[in-house]
């Protein structure tokens, strides 16, 4: 049986394209009043909640690079535990615009003085209706976990970045256009890579490793597991984990590492070599690796510097879906979290039936 979620994961190379089709052509003033307003800020922020916020860390990473530094909050911290100066400029990616976090979150900005730029997937959505600048992307939902809404909005609010630093050119876009066509003829080989692959196994622990534009990815693949597979795992910067988190590697341990294109990759290429050395089965994403340098190893096109964080998700969405049908678990339906969160007490509502926990 083919599941909703592998459906959206097949199309995405298509809704990307789509996407940078039309922030290329017609909706390319959006991006230069998003820009503009990145410009006139003092303060600017970035944030989002769950699969949007891992997009945001993504880009993120584009301003910081860029040398325009980035307030980098998740949408209930800033909501909560942020005074926003008067002035300042507000990037909200979220794909629905209906979270409670972002709809409590625009009226602080209100309140505030603060200029919101929105990139959602929902016109009808708050975010949307209420944003200075609202970035709309043209794509279908997806069924349940975000493939095509979370990698849709990541790519526009890259452009924004890219529209802000000066670099939205032809080239960019040429390649970028590119890195989504190859991908399309990727998808097939990957799931026979998958297929064939010792690397998952139902019962193991998983962690997730990578740095700066794939830290989001990094993230993202963690929700899938929680969302998808059912199954708990970690997530963290590459950096970090070398500073004790170490510790727990054991025969068994399952890692997933995001390499570079160019940045830290001979490093962290030695990571993947003794984590095997320690009994860890090891997967890398990332562009021109050796096959021998891990038990899976998925090559990625050719991305500009920075950007590889645009199809890296797609190999580990796909492994995701592998592993839910490998451990019988249903990936296409939630037991607890709703589609749309909108309140900020509990998990459950208050007639909501017990889920069935999984064996």
């Amino acid at each position: 049986m083919t599941t909703y979620f592998l459906k959206d994961i097949l199309r995405q190379p298509a809704e990307l394209q789509r996407t940078l089709d039309l922030f290329s052509g017609g909706g390319r003033p959006k991006l230069e009043e998003a820009a503009s307003a990145i410009h006139a800020a003092r303060h600017v922020f970035i944030t989002g909640i769950g699969a949007s916020w891992h997009a945001a860390m993504n880009v993120a990473a584009l301003f910081e690079l860029g040398g325009r530094p980035i307030y980098l909050r998740d949408a209930s911290e800033l909501l909560h535990f942020a005074k926003i100066p008067s002035g300042s400029t507000i990037i909200i990616l979220s794909r629905s615009g209906r979270s409670i976090e972002i709809v409590r979150l625009l009226e602080k900005a209100r309140n505030s003085g603060a200029t919101v730029v929105g990139i959602t997937n929902a016109p009808e959505g708050s975010l949307a209706r209420e944003s200075h600048t609202a970035i709309v992307t043209p794509v279908e939902r997806d069924h349940g976990i975000s493939v095509n809404t979370y990698s849709t909005l990541g790519l526009s609010a890259g452009l924004v970045a890219a529209a802000t630093l000066g670099n939205l050119d032809s080239a960019l876009i040429k390649s970028l256009s590119h890195a989504m066509q190859k991908s399309a003829d990727m998808i097939q080989p990957w799931r026979k890579q998958i297929e064939n692959s010792k690397w998952f196994e139902p019962a193991a622990p998983y962690y997730f490793l990578a740095r700066g534009s794939s830290l989001g990815t990094c993230h993202e693949a963690r929700l899938l597991w929680e969302e998808g597979v059912k199954l708990p795992a970690s997530a963290m910067s590459m950096g970090n984990f070398r500073h004790g988190p170490q510790e727990i590697v054991t025969q068994g341990l399952r890692v997933g590492m995001w390499i570079d294109s160019s940045f830290m990759r001979e490093e962290d290429l030695a990571v993947a070599r003794d984590l095997q050395r320690l009994g860890a089965s090891v997967m890398l994403i990332g562009q021109r690796i050796p096959q021998n340098a891990a038990d899976l190893v998925f090559q990625i096109s050719e991305t500009p510097d920075h950007w590889q964080f645009v199809m890296d998700a797609i190999p580990v969405q796909l492994a995701a879906e592998y592993l839910s049908r490998l451990s019988g678990v249903d990936c296409d339906s939630f037991r607890v979290c709703s589609y749309v969160v909108e309140g900020e007490s509990g998990l459950l509502a208050p007639d909501q039936p017990l889920p069935k926990n999984r064996k």
